[in-house]
């Protein structure tokens, strides 16, 4: 049985200063690929201000989940989130994948997780 979607829309991303309280501030896409073979995962950034960054992809073994954050280098290359930034984010992968978003927000001293929209 497959689990999860090929494609997956997080409409709210921001992300939060590192440290206003006890929290330190951060996002991240949280990807489970349950099947059998590898997930290659495009990653499409939609900006407010500018146009989409469509030119991220990222591999997520099979049977594994791998934890992108977005203002990591090594996670989203030079297209690393900055603090303030509205932004969306869309995962679209060769086999079914189960997404999520979360954030650690300081300001409000919050950490939650959300399902994306997950479209076939």
């Amino acid at each position: 049985m497959d689990y999860g979607n090929k494609v997956w829309i997080f409409p709210d991303a921001e992300l939060p200063p590192e440290g206003v309280n006890t929290i330190a501030g951060h996002e991240s896409v949280i990807i489970t690929n349950v099947g059998r073979k590898d997930a290659h995962v495009k990653i499409t950034l939609f900006y407010t201000d500018k146009e989409p960054f469509c030119d991220l992809e990222v591999k997520v073994n099979a049977q594994r989940v791998r934890c992108l954050r977005t203002n990591e280098t090594m996670d989203f290359g030079k297209h690393t989130a900055v603090f303030g930034q509205q932004y969306s984010i869309m995962l679209e992968s060769d086999v079914p994948i189960i997404a999520q978003y979360g954030r650690a927000e300081p300001r409000t001293v919050a950490f939650y997780t959300t399902p994306g929209y997950a479209c076939e």
